[in-house]
C-alpha cells in the first residue's frame, strides 16, 4: 500500500480560507451556524461564511495549530483559517493528517506565536490514492462520529432532566393540571400502571409527566419562597444534601488514581469526560467517589459541575457534593446545576480577582422540599439517564484512544486500510 502513496506540498492539495472577524453583537445564541475560533466554538450566528466540510485551524495565539472540523456551514474567525482539500482530495482525510502533525515545530513568533499561510503551504506531506484517503476517513471518522452521537445524546438526557426539573419543582405543573382538574370537577389522575421513565419506548427525550400527577396535591400555599406545593416544605440544600470533606495527602495518593482540576470540567455540562492523573501532584485534594457531584467553587459564575465518573481525588478549589440519602441525588444534581444556584453562590463569592463561595454558603440555599416520595420518583427517572451519560463517557474515552492509536499508523501507512476496516469490524465498529 505505503508503495502507492506520494509526496506532495500542503498547498498543492488544499486551499487556504481567510476567517473573518465578527462583532459580539452578532452573535446569535439560537443562530443555526457554529463559529469557530482559535481553539474552540465560539457561539453561534444566523449566517454562515463557509460551506462543510470544512477545517477550522487556528492560526494565532497560544493553541496556533489546533484543528477542528465541520461537516455543516459554519462560520470562521478571524484569528483562524478555513482549510478545505481541492478537487481530487479528501478534505476529512486532510483533517486527519493535520491531527497527526505537530504544528509547533513550524510556529513563528515569541509573545504571539503565529503559523503563516507560506509555511503552511510548503509542508510535505505522504498522499494515498484519493480512494484510501476516503477509506483513511472513514476509518477514523467513524470512531469521531461514535463519539460526537454520545455527546449529543448526552445533551439530550441533560436537557430532559432540566426540563422535567424545572417543570416539576420550579413551575409546579403538576399541581396547576391537579388544579386544573379539581376546578373542572374531574378526578386525580390514577397511578399509571407501567409509568415510562425519560425517553424509554418513545424516542430519547420524551417525558411521561402526566403519569406522575397524582404524587402532586392540587393546591398551592404561600411560604417565604412564594406559592409552593401543599404539604412541602421549606428547607435548604443543606437539608437534603452534605460535603465529605475527605483530605488526602500528596504522598498517600498512587500516581495512577484519576485527578479532576477545573480545567477538566466543562461549563454548563454534567458529563465530565477529561481527567488527568495524580502523578506529580504536591498538595492536599479532596477525594470523591463516582457519582458524587463535583462544583467548581472558584469563580463560580463559570457554572462548572459534573457528576464524577469515576473515584478518584479533586482541587481543593471544588466543593463535592452527595445527597444525605440515596433517593435524594436527582433533585440535589439539579438544583446545584441550576442557573439559579450558579447565580447565588456567585452573588455571596468573596474576593475581587479570584471570587471563591464554599459549602457553608451553599448550604445556606433556600428551596421548597418535596416529599420522600416525589424525590424517590424523580430521582428513579432522572438516575437511569445519569448512569448512561456515564456510561457514554467512558465508551467515549475508549474509542478516543483507540482512534489515536489508528490515527498515526493509517496516516503514515505503517498499517493498511483493510486491516483497520477488520479490526473496527470485530469490535462492532465496521
Amino acid at each position: 500500500m505505503a508503495g502507492e502513496w506520494r509526496q506532495a506540498r500542503f498547498g498543492e492539495i488544499a486551499e487556504i480560507l481567510p476567517g473573518k472577524y465578527i462583532p459580539a453583537s452578532d452573535y446569535d445564541p439560537a443562530g443555526g451556524y457554529l463559529i469557530y475560533g482559535s481553539n474552540s466554538i465560539m457561539g453561534r450566528v444566523r449566517l454562515p461564511l463557509y460551506d462543510g466540510p470544512i477545517i477550522a485551524f487556528a492560526r494565532i495565539g497560544s493553541n496556533c495549530g489546533a484543528t477542528m472540523y465541520s461537516t455543516a456551514p459554519c462560520w470562521i474567525n478571524n484569528n483562524a483559517a478555513g482549510i478545505r482539500a481541492k478537487a481530487g482530495y479528501d478534505t476529512r482525510f486532510l483533517y486527519y493528517w493535520m491531527q497527526s502533525f505537530d504544528f509547533a515545530q513550524i510556529r513563528e513568533g515569541s509573545g504571539q506565536p503565529y503559523i503563516s499561510d507560506r509555511t503552511l503551504k510548503e509542508l510535505v506531506l505522504l498522499l494515498p490514492p484519493l480512494p484510501d484517503q476516503r477509506a483513511i476517513a472513514h476509518i477514523l471518522g467513524t470512531l469521531d462520529d461514535k463519539i460526537e452521537l454520545n455527546r449529543r445524546m448526552s445533551q439530550t438526557l441533560e436537557a430532559t432532566a432540566r426540563a422535567l426539573f424545572e417543570s416539576w419543582f420550579v413551575r409546579f405543573d403538576p399541581v396547576r393540571r391537579n388544579m386544573a382538574r379539581k376546578g373542572r370537577g374531574q378526578p386525580s389522575p390514577a397511578a399509571s400502571r407501567h409509568p415510562l421513565p425519560l425517553g424509554e419506548g418513545r424516542g430519547e427525550g420524551v417525558v411521561e409527566s402526566h403519569a406522575f400527577d397524582h404524587l402532586f396535591p392540587a393546591r398551592l400555599v404561600d411560604s417565604a419562597l412564594g406559592p409552593i406545593p401543599e404539604g412541602w416544605k421549606v428547607g435548604t440544600l443543606g437539608n437534603v444534601a452534605e460535603n465529605p470533606r475527605r483530605s488526602v495527602q500528596p504522598n498517600s495518593i498512587p500516581p495512577d488514581t484519576p485527578y479532576i482540576a477545573l480545567e477538566h470540567m466543562p461549563r454548563r455540562c454534567i458529563a465530565l469526560s477529561d481527567w488527568g492523573t495524580a502523578e506529580g501532584i504536591e498538595s492536599n485534594k479532596f477525594e470523591f467517589r463516582k457519582g458524587e457531584i463535583l462544583f467548581g467553587k472558584l469563580r463560580p459564575y463559570f457554572h462548572k459541575v459534573g457528576v464524577a465518573p469515576v473515584d478518584g481525588v479533586c482541587s481543593t478549589d471544588i466543593v463535592v457534593v452527595c445527597p444525605r440519602a440515596p433517593h435524594w441525588f436527582a433533585f440535589v444534581l439539579c438544583v446545584v446545576s441550576s442557573d439559579d444556584f450558579v447565580e447565588f453562590t456567585n452573588a455571596g463569592s468573596t474576593g475581587t480577582k479570584m471570587p471563591r463561595t464554599s459549602w457553608a454558603d451553599m448550604a445556606r440555599y433556600e428551596i421548597a422540599l418535596p416529599p420522600d416520595a416525589l424525590a424517590q420518583a424523580f430521582n428513579a427517572i432522572v438516575r437511569r439517564q445519569v448512569d448512561r451519560l456515564i456510561a457514554a463517557v467512558h465508551e467515549s474515552r475508549t474509542l478516543a484512544a483507540l482512534r489515536d492509536a489508528l490515527l498515526p499508523k493509517l496516516i503514515s501507512g505503517e498499517i493498511r486500510v483493510k486491516d483497520a476496516e477488520r479490526f473496527l469490524k470485530r469490535r462492532g465498529l465496521g
